[in-house]
């Protein structure tokens, strides 16, 4: 399955199955009683990842077995008329603040995934049941369905509000979130092998997560689970902590089969269609759309970048190279209604996702793909960490990392954020254009900004890997209590890009005041209409 078809029905699964069904769910008396599969055996990390190391030294099983043809053959319609009964939640009579919900084979759902419940360091395994599921007019007939046919994953819900959850793992081994705007929309993924490379992607699979039972005021839900594909193991651990910030620790143990050309470590998937800067495919009446709108990265040297997004007419590619990095996310900056108009996907509350490294991550870069879409239900954007050294077989690579889902990053920069990315034909109105050039807005606001004194105004600091600056200045932004940097860049007819762009504002004593914006652009192919005949 090609990347994006995978993560349009993955991400609508889950949104669509936000709100889950009042019924006897509610009534602690009506549960239903769950059934397990064998005897309770000892678990606990060090097995899992004893486990995945074992893994790695064989050549990998791809799952086996056919879903019945009535499972298989349910399209998008049928898939959604199946939900689970909130009344079979695991420990949902028990008066805890967590309750775990299934998901439903089917669609693109196809291969299952063992579910196993841990108590005082002891799993078993959660047996299917049709009872657990509502079917609606889904078209299945439950008793016609095998009693072992699996689950597709599973939802987490928190009290007191059991209607609607807060973390989902569906599909290979993306999960979301949501942090207090209680809105899904960018997802993560334990591991991402092969990204944008040119050639179909392998996608690792979380192939039997461990659900541990919390305590009964416990306020984070303990998640491992078994990593699987043709190159690479890995054992993960997650602590969930939903709040107005979701928080989750995690730890992966990752163990390659064979030498890996390029791994991806706390990847996260989002969608770019299009905004304020790139406006190639704006052919809707929205003003805006997209679930994030740029690329914060906190190096270990200690500058914060930002890089706007695009949707580009082909893939593209970006490394930030770093060492230590402090931090990085995709993030949704803009949180004005009035700028994205709609009422229905509410992309404004969509959540920003932090990833915070634990430890010392070495060399590597901060790794941005690009993909070109028509289609908002398709995810075109992912970014992740790439260390520097291709993992060999044999190897133990242990990462540790938080992520934080809301609607702000709960780290930022002290000095001023861009709010704002422009682009357009460039040179003097009025006079006429001789050459090409192309012109670049971009607004700063925050900081030492609204209390900077005038004269002497920041100076802009802007640099093009190709090609001349021209024509740059910085000028107070009333709107925004900020200021704008405007320049143009000319570049030579024969060079067709990409383009990379930096620019910050820096203060009269020769400090940064912004932090520093990043760009890259590929110029248009054909630029003679665009010079003054």
């Amino acid at each position: 399955m090609q990347r994006r078809t995978f993560l349009h029905y993955a991400a609508a699964a889950t949104a669509a199955g936000y709100l889950a069904p009042a019924s006897a769910a509610d009534n602690p008396a009506g549960r239903g009683r769950l059934a397990f599969v064998g005897e309770a055996k000892p678990f606990d990390y060090a097995w899992l990842k004893g486990r995945a190391r074992n893994l790695a030294e064989t050549q990998f099983q791809p799952a086996t077995g056919q879903l019945p043809a009535e499972v298989a053959g349910l399209d998008w319609d049928q898939y959604q008329e199946i939900s689970y009964r909130a009344d079979h939640a695991l420990w949902g009579g028990d008066r805890l603040r967590f309750q775990v919900r299934l998901f439903h084979l089917g669609l693109f759902f196809k291969e299952p995934v063992h579910v196993f419940e841990v108590v005082d360091g002891r799993a078993r395994e959660l047996a299917y049941d049709p009872e657990m599921f509502d079917y609606g007019k889904s078209g299945l007939h439950p008793e016609r369905l095998p009693r072992d046919l699996g689950f597709a994953g599973f939802r987490v819900f928190m009290a007191p509000d059991f209607k609607r959850d807060v973390t989902a793992f569906l599909g290979a081994s993306y999960f979301r979130a949501v942090g207090g705007e209680m809105q899904y929309g960018i997802s993560a993924r334990g591991l991402a092998v092969d990204t944008g490379l040119g050639r179909p992607e392998e996608f690792p699979r979380f192939t039997a997560f461990w659900i541990e039972r919390p305590a009964k005021n416990a306020t984070t839900l303990i998640v491992y689970a078994l990593l699987d594909s043709p190159s690479i193991t890995g054992a993960y651990r997650f602590g969930i902590r939903p709040g107005s910030i979701q928080a989750m620790e995690v730890d992966a143990a990752l163990y390659p089969r064979r030498p890996v050309e390029r791994l991806g470590i706390a990847p996260l998937t989002s969608m770019f269609q299009y905004g304020e800067n790139d406006r190639r495919t704006a052919d809707d009446w929205r003003p805006e759309i997209h679930d994030s709108d740029g690329l914060s990265v906190w190096t270990g040297s200690g500058e914060w970048l930002w890089r706007p997004l695009v949707n580009p007419a082909q893939l593209r590619f970006s490394a930030l190279m770093d060492q230590s990095p402090r931090g990085f996310g995709l993030l949704q900056r803009d949180r004005d209604f009035d700028h994205y108009q709609d009422d229905g996907a509410f992309y404004e509350r969509r959540p920003s996702v932090w990833i915070e490294p634990r430890g010392d991550w070495g060399k590597g870069a901060v790794t941005l793909v690009e993909l070109p879409t028509r289609d908002e239900t398709f995810d075109n954007i992912v970014a992740f960490w790439q260390p520097e050294r291709q993992p060999q077989p044999g190897e133990e690579l242990l990462y540790a990392y938080r992520l934080h889902w809301g609607g702000r990053s709960p780290f930022a920069p002290p000095q001023a954020q861009v709010v704002a990315t422009r682009t357009g034909i460039g040179g003097v109105v009025g006079r006429k254009r001789s050459y090409f050039s192309w012109r670049f807005v971009v607004d700063f606001a925050g900081g030492k900004l609204a209390s900077l004194s005038r004269k002497p105004g920041p100076d802009p600091v802007i640099t093009s890997s190709v090609g001349e600056v021209e024509i740059t200045s910085a000028r107070p932004l009333e709107s925004v209590r900020g200021y704008r940097m405007m320049f143009d860049v000319k570049i030579p007819d024969d060079v067709a890009g990409p383009v990379e762009l930096r620019g910050f504002l820096r203060g009269p004593d020769g400090s940064a005041l912004t932090e520093t914006w990043t760009y890259q652009w590929t110029p248009p192919g054909e630029r003679k209409g665009w010079i003054t005949p």
